[in-house]
């Protein structure tokens, strides 16, 4: 897959209003507010308030889709109900988890899935080369790349190529504050730095 092949997915956020992206997820602003909160596709605020920050997996499916695209909350009620998302006696939302993903996008939008529970960097491009996106779990923090990274995984992007040089990887971040993180290029070893070695490749016709 080129660079230019990347063009063909567009860039989602988890949270309705992207413009409010930072300041949600800096704590500055009550996502319950975001004035966007019905494009989601979520029935009441609550619902949306609750989930939003659950759903950067969603996100990621969501954009692989292309732009004819599901909502965000049609793709959560989908995944919800495949098994890919959970709540616990609690209420506690765990998600995404991979299988159940993969199955739900075989299933329901035809999109051939494989769940990566081992892989490299490398492994993201020999992927790439052959066609497949991948959703890699790295750090949240990758949208600050300029600071050191804090650990890996907990977070989900989409990566949609290597960078024309070859050198770095192309990626669509769901909580990424500005245009320029939400779509990003890394060096392949500064990825490296918050990428937890899974993931789970897709096939797609956007």
């Amino acid at each position: 897959m080129t660079a230019c092949a990347s063009c063909a997915y567009p860039s989602h956020t988890q949270f309705a209003s992207p413009d409010l992206v930072g300041p949600i997820v800096s704590g500055r602003f009550d996502r319950a507010r975001d004035p966007a909160w019905r494009e989601s596709g979520a029935a009441t605020v609550e619902d949306y308030a609750r989930w939003c920050g659950h759903l950067c997996g969603v996100t990621c499916l969501r954009m692989a889709l292309g732009t004819e695209a599901p909502s965000l909350f049609e793709l959560r009620d989908g995944a919800l109900k495949s098994g890919a998302y959970t709540v616990d006696t609690d209420g506690v939302i765990h998600g995404m988890v991979y299988a159940p993903a993969a199955a739900y996008m075989a299933e329901t939008h035809g999109v051939r899935a494989r769940v990566h529970r081992e892989l490299t960097t490398d492994g993201i491009g020999e992927l790439l080369d052959a066609g497949r996106l991948v959703i890699a779990s790295v750090h949240h923090a990758i949208r600050r790349p300029h600071e050191p990274a804090p650990g890996r995984g907990g977070h989900l992007v989409l990566v949609t190529s290597r960078t024309p040089d070859g050198a770095g990887l192309h990626f669509h971040n769901p909580s990424g504050t500005d245009a320029a993180t939400r779509t990003a290029d890394l060096p392949v070893q500064r990825f490296g730095d918050y990428f937890a070695g899974r993931g789970m490749s897709l096939v797609t016709e956007a």
